[in-house]
């Protein structure tokens, strides 16, 4: 499934924008099967984004930091 998560990914970065969000609900898919994997369910992963987003910060503003230079 990692595997599959990376060609999902690369799927829906190449997508053209009417396809994107197809593409995205594949990737999230397969996000949510890692996770089972994991023994974890849907709820349990989206608390600990949500736990770590508080934490660190999350994306909602589009800044990524890439490290000290």
């Amino acid at each position: 499934m990692r595997d599959k998560l990376g060609e999902e990914v690369a799927e829906f970065l190449e997508a053209d924008e009417g396809a994107a969000l197809e593409e995205l609900a594949d990737v999230l898919e397969v996000v949510r099967v890692l996770a089972a994997d994991l023994g974890v369910e849907a709820d349990q992963l989206e608390w600990l984004r949500e736990a770590t987003a508080s934490e660190r910060g999350g994306f909602d503003g589009r800044i990524v930091w890439t490290g000290n230079r």
